[in-house]
């Protein structure tokens, strides 16, 4: 589920194959200008399509010229991101 306020998507719940597809709908209608900022502190539950989530998400802001960073990323997307070689593109931590 996504909370939208102030340019800034609270994430909560599951981010999974079952539901990435609703969330991602709901991120690009909140992504249109200025900044967004994502916040993962609430996000319970993740697999790997999180990572294909945020990839998606930034070209949006990219193509709409806004400016989007990802906050309180749990340490498995980190790390997930880092293995598949796009958490420095993500603005993540890339620290071993």
């Amino acid at each position: 589920m996504i909370a939208c306020s102030n340019n800034r998507l609270q994430i909560s719940g599951s981010v999974t194959m079952d539901n990435v597809n609703s969330l991602l709908g709901e991120g690009v209608k909140a992504i249109q200008g200025g900044s967004v900022e994502v916040d993962f502190a609430q996000v319970e539950k993740m697999d790997s399509s999180a990572v294909s989530l945020m990839l998606v998400w930034l070209r949006e802001a990219q193509r709409n010229k806004v400016k989007l960073r990802f906050l309180n990323v749990p340490d498995n997307l980190q790390s997930l991101a880092k293995l598949y070689g796009v958490a420095e593109m993500l603005g993540l931590s890339v620290a071993s």
